[in-house]
């Protein structure tokens, strides 16, 4: 029979999934440590909170096996308590909770107030922007809005995470002081939907006056772009990227696909003559601008030739940054009711083609910067490299510059010239000048 152990509560949170659940996973923590509790993020803790991600099938598979392995960690007394949240509960808490009953309790997205309460902690409201950064010292994440009103096909996102509600520029700005006050320098703007920013709270699209208000934050030197959406883009979001030094050339705008009848079976709101012109004009404001994309391939009825307007597309567009990703079919959304026909290893086979071509455009834009000179920001040294960012690189997805620490040395969280001095497909090499 196990015991309890008699050692103080230390509370370790476990993060899996995207950037949002990062964000809310370092509010829980500022939340726990503010309410006088231990706290740790993926250490050794003897009571668990995991948030989990339920967005495609490898990820909810991967927030299954974290439950099952603590579950058996709490089986053997290693952990005392084990707590789930985020969007796998959300989604699935009636069938979690039949089919792994050892968890001691399931929370959804919004359930933020009662898991502290579970865990001893009472929710703090006036704890705006205190979080415990997880990210390396240097940059984090600022979660602009919540949920989603966008009706894609294919996209479980709404279920999980409600309809659209922007957080006010006042707070943000507050928050992003604060941040940069621990010596953030670089602010990742996150949402489900950037693009929509405002429209609920101030009536107008409104990402364009946020963004020069965070500008005027002392110690904040780049602010970077993520997921905006294509349909109804709003354009003077480019004047302020051209105006203001502060915003990184780098937009992150998943286009999904570019075949005009997926595009319209995935009610996306746009065609491919729109999405191509809405590019062009993106490069014509700010000739430099990276855009990074993702795009989904074996979406139901996705034919050969819906396949090879895509991958001609891919190689016509040039884009800077790509990720491609095989289509999950999944519950409660409204391309659940097509038949899943493309098969699973056909899907796998048109990603592998996209990201071959990618790959090749990767390498040949990567070569055109040797011998040129980028401001970069160091994130950390690992192995024998410095490694570091340009503008054009979001952490954890796009290329990283990698500096010989044998032979040269790079402050870590400090901005630095680094001259190019090779280049494979998706990483530079270079020296401090």
């Amino acid at each position: 029979m196990r015991t309890k152990s008699l050692k103080k509560n230390k509370i370790n949170v476990v993060t899996l999934g995207c950037s949002k659940n990062v964000y809310d996973s370092e509010v829980l923590m500022g939340q726990l440590k503010a309410g006088g509790k231990e706290v740790v993020h993926e250490e050794e803790g003897n009571i668990v909170v995991i948030n989990t991600c339920g967005f495609i099938n490898n990820a909810k598979e991967e927030s299954v096996n974290t439950i099952l392995d603590f579950v058996q960690k709490k089986e053997e007394g290693v952990v005392d308590k084990v707590f789930v949240t985020g969007c796998l509960s959300e989604r699935y808490k009636p069938d979690l909770e039949k089919e792994i009953p050892d968890v001691d309790q399931y929370f959804g997205t919004s359930d933020l107030p009662v898991l502290l309460k579970a865990l001893g902690a009472d929710y703090k409201h006036e704890l705006i922007g205190e979080r415990l950064t997880t990210t390396p010292k240097n940059y984090a994440y600022l979660k602009i809005a919540e949920g989603c009103d966008r009706p894609c096909s294919f996209c479980a996102i709404p279920l999980m995470r409600g309809k659209h509600r922007s957080t006010p520029i006042e707070e943000l700005v507050m928050e992003a002081e604060k941040l940069a006050a621990k010596g953030v320098k670089e602010l990742i703007l996150i949402a489900q939907d950037l693009t929509y920013y405002g429209l609920d709270l101030y009536k107008k699209r409104n990402l364009a006056e946020l963004l020069r208000e965070l500008a005027k934050v002392d110690g904040i030197e780049w602010i970077r772009l993520h997921y905006a959406f294509p349909t109804g883009f709003p354009m003077d979001v480019l004047d302020v990227m051209r105006e203001e030094p502060k915003i990184c050339n780098y937009i992150d705008i998943p286009l999904q696909h570019i075949s005009d009848p997926i595009l319209k079976s995935m009610r996306r709101g746009t065609t491919k003559a729109k999405t191509t012109k809405l590019l062009h004009d993106f490069r014509e404001a700010v000739p430099d601008m990276a855009i990074r994309t993702t795009l989904i391939v074996g979406y139901p009825g996705e034919t050969e030739e819906d396949f090879l307007v895509l991958k001609d597309w891919v190689q016509e567009m040039r884009f800077e940054r790509l990720g491609c990703f095989a289509y999950s079919h999944e519950e409660n959304t409204h391309a659940y009711t097509l038949e899943d026909d493309v098969p699973e290893e056909v899907k796998q086979q048109r990603a592998a083609e996209i990201m071959e071509i990618q790959s090749q455009i990767s390498w040949e834009l990567n070569q055109e910067k040797i011998g040129k000179t980028y401001r970069c920001i160091i994130d950390r040294k690992e192995g024998n490299y410095f490694v570091g960012r340009t503008e054009f690189d979001s952490p954890d997805v796009d290329n990283e510059v990698l500096i010989d620490a044998a032979k040269h040395y790079a402050r870590t969280g400090e901005f630095t010239d680094i001259k190019i001095t090779e280049a494979s497909d998706f990483d530079l090499y270079g020296e401090p000048v």
